[in-house]
């Protein structure tokens, strides 16, 4: 295994290598002290994630402060300095388009289903998700068509139809659809004013602030902060998995849970499953919700990555989880966030980028508008919507996620406390918009993409990438970008299969 070289083409701490505003933001969000960002040193091959908007700053600073956040807590166990962190623009850039190196005994892993696109309709666009069976049933459903109707029909279909009553219509029928807005008209719209009035991530305290967390001094080396911690995993696709991922690589165990009727990709496990096991519980059975009650008796952590009052029913609110295990932290993640009227609407990444404005101002350049102003509001309405170059906002809310479980773990050391970190992708994205605007490598006022980082737009992904034997196959998959002195360069175990392990801890 070889991880991935520092290159010498920009590097630099804050002050000389660029002012590195997104990860300062993102680690005032996180309550970390200023201070310390000042141990974060920058590397890399420059024109990564080449984009309108400034995605590789937020990937960049999404990744700096968990890495920074390991590290402080790191320091907290060991009793000694901040361990030095280090960014990659390599790794980072490939760990966030960690599905598409994935790799299964040479076989790329599953993408997006043909009925997961942008769609043409009488007025402008929409953007459907159909990768999960019951998701493309309901949504064609709502359209009155077949389930044995492919892309022709469903084109023929919105062609006739208005934009914003098909996003009414798919959602009642429990489907998925939004309509492709600008970035004004997605601030025009109470979910968008909603999530503008919020902060990045919201980080509170529950009940009374109780005995300070006792942690177990660490020693040796690979550093692994999170050694000891037991999460439980209600996360599902990218952005969860992302952060739990994250938190078994420095050493925690984690254990996913998945209801047995919910059908879910073993590719997708394949690239986020690392380092951690995988059960199926139905939480709606005595039994289910007895083994649950045992898991969470001995939990640090729970994370959950469902709509705000999906899981209500299974007592599974904050408040009483808190109640239950005082001392938890608890991190929960939704797409649309907790207020508004779409607060409890599913969604996933691309929906989000659509919606909020993000493919408007990533169209095709060819189909823009030549106004700059209009550029950057976005493309003409007969324009292609686009996409990110990666799915940036699940994995960069998947890092800020794990960040704020860190950081999280390390007051409570001090403080005690249940704490509740809540995070959503379209925070994140109001962040990408409309907060990393004077981040290092800025989007171009007049709305041009940045330059790929070779003329091809291709750069060497080898360096940052690993095999690895698994349950179920040979893996090829990206190193994790998270890194600061003295942490592991891989995850300590494969994925296996999703669903077939125990519902115990270690």
């Amino acid at each position: 295994m070889t991880r991935g070289a520092c290159h010498t083409a920009r590097m630099g701490k804050r002050g000389s290598g660029g002012h590195h505003s997104g990860t300062d933001r993102a680690w005032a969000a996180l309550g970390g002290d200023p201070a310390l960002t000042e141990r974060i040193a920058y590397a890399g091959p420059p024109g990564l994630l080449p984009a309108v908007l400034p995605v590789l700053p937020l990937a960049r600073a999404t990744v700096a402060v968990c890495a920074l956040a390991a590290a402080e807590l790191t320091a907290r166990r060991t009793g000694g300095a901040l361990p030095a962190v280090r960014v990659d623009d390599g790794a980072v850039a490939t760990a966030f388009v960690s599905e598409r190196h994935l790799r299964i005994d040479g076989r790329a892993s599953s993408s997006f289903a043909p009925l997961s696109r942008f769609w043409r309709t009488a007025d402008g666009w929409v953007r459907t998700h159909a990768n999960y069976p019951h998701h493309r049933a309901r949504l064609l459903r709502a359209l009155d068509l077949p389930e044995t109707a492919g892309a022709p029909d469903v084109a023929a279909e919105l062609a006739g139809r208005r934009a914003a009553d098909t996003e009414e219509t798919v959602y009642a029928a429990g489907g998925l659809a939004v309509v492709a807005r600008t970035p004004g008209e997605w601030a025009a719209h109470p979910q968008g004013a909603a999530v503008a009035a919020r902060p990045l991530l919201t980080r509170t305290v529950l009940g009374a602030g109780g005995r300070p967390r006792t942690l177990p001094p660490l020693a040796g080396r690979p550093a692994l902060p999170a050694a000891g911690l037991r999460v439980l995993d209600l996360t599902r696709v990218i952005a969860g998995p992302v952060a739990t991922r994250t938190m078994a690589l420095l050493g925690a165990d984690v254990l996913r849970l998945d209801a047995p009727q919910l059908p879910e990709s073993q590719d997708a496990h394949s690239d986020t499953g690392f380092g951690k096991r995988s059960a199926a519980l139905d939480l709606g059975a005595p039994a289910g919700r007895a083994a649950f009650e045992e898991l969470l008796a001995r939990a640090d952590v729970v994370v959950t990555g469902y709509r705000p009052g999906a899981l209500d029913r299974f007592g599974l609110t904050p408040e009483a989880l808190a109640a239950r295990r005082p001392g938890l932290v608890i991190a929960r993640l939704s797409a649309w966030g907790d207020d508004g009227p779409w607060r409890g609407r599913r969604g996933f990444d691309s929906l989000v980028q659509a919606a909020t404005g993000i493919a408007a101002v990533e169209a095709d350049p060819g189909a823009a508008s030549e106004d700059p102003q209009q550029s950057r509001a976005g493309a003409k309405r007969s324009g292609t919507p686009g996409a990110l170059p990666a799915q940036a906002l699940d994995h960069g809310t998947g890092y800020l996620l794990a960040a704020a479980v860190f950081r999280a773990l390390t007051e409570q050391t001090r403080t005690g406390g249940t704490s509740l970190a809540t995070l959503s992708l379209a925070r994140t994205a109001h962040w990408l918009l409309h907060g990393l605007g004077d981040a290092d490598e800025p989007a171009d006022p007049a709305g041009h993409r940045q330059e790929p980082a070779t003329s091809d737009g291709a750069y060497d992904p080898g360096p940052y990438l690993h095999e690895t034997d698994s349950p179920v196959g040979r893996l090829r998959h990206a190193l994790p970008p998270v890194s600061f002195d003295g942490a592991p360069a891989t995850w300590a175990t494969p994925p296996g299969r999703c669903g077939t392990d125990a519902p115990v801890w270690r």
